[in-house]
């Protein structure tokens, strides 16, 4: 316990800084490298600690999600790419799911793919389907059939299951943050929150995650 106790301890120290910055230094841009070094220390972390085919899943996961955030985070750019590499983590824990409750999983699946399809539909309907919006809503109804199913893995699991819920606060404030910017008029009280909300979640929701992979 005493040798993954600085983990949690030095991710709080990094996550009490970025959101100091974030609420009284917005767009500082320093808050920028304390995020994503708090995100390669998750990495770092799993790395070091994780065995077994788990293990591996799990590492491949978090270099993904560091990959989607040097996009989207650092270089502010090739969201495409970086949406995409969020799709792969998340089809990353729909196998760690589906390895740990593997019953009726032809049937778990079919129902994925009728939400994704009912999704891009209705984009297409609304006339707002496009490449990036299409890698969006895919990523974003595996996360929340994630997040369901992980509920159903047990004490063992429930942290991990508490960080995808998390992941998914995370992601809401961002479709808000999305909201505003096409619709002015939106922007309100819990516009600002989803600001800071979006790290407020993410980060705890990364840290669960990690501490969810077996250790040595």
């Amino acid at each position: 316990m005493k040798r993954i106790l600085w983990f949690p301890l030095l991710e709080g120290c990094l996550y009490l800084a970025f959101l100091s910055l974030d609420l009284f230094l917005p767009g500082s841009g320093w808050d920028i490298s304390l995020k994503y070094l708090s995100i390669l220390l998750c990495f770092c972390f799993v790395l070091g600690n994780g065995e077994g085919r788990d293990s591996l899943l799990m590492k491949t996961a978090l270099g993904f999600t560091l990959l989607a955030d040097l996009f989207l985070l650092v270089l502010d750019r090739w969201y495409l790419i970086g949406v995409a590499c969020f799709c792969v983590v998340q089809l990353l824990y729909l196998t760690r799911i589906a390895k740990l409750r593997p019953e009726k999983l032809p049937l778990r699946l079919a129902l994925r793919g009728l939400l994704v399809v009912a999704a891009l539909i209705t984009a297409w309907r609304l006339g707002a389907l496009d490449g990036l919006t299409a890698l969006s809503l895919f990523y974003f109804s595996q996360l929340i059939c994630n997040a369901l199913e992980s509920l159903s893995l047990g004490i063992p699991f429930r942290g991990f299951s508490l960080g995808l819920f998390l992941f998914l606060g995370c992601d809401l404030c961002v479709g808000l943050q999305n909201l505003s910017a096409w619709f002015p008029a939106a922007s309100g009280p819990l516009v600002e929150f989803a600001r800071v909300g979006m790290w407020l979640f993410y980060l705890p929701s990364q840290v669960l995650i990690s501490l969810s992979v077996k250790r040595k």
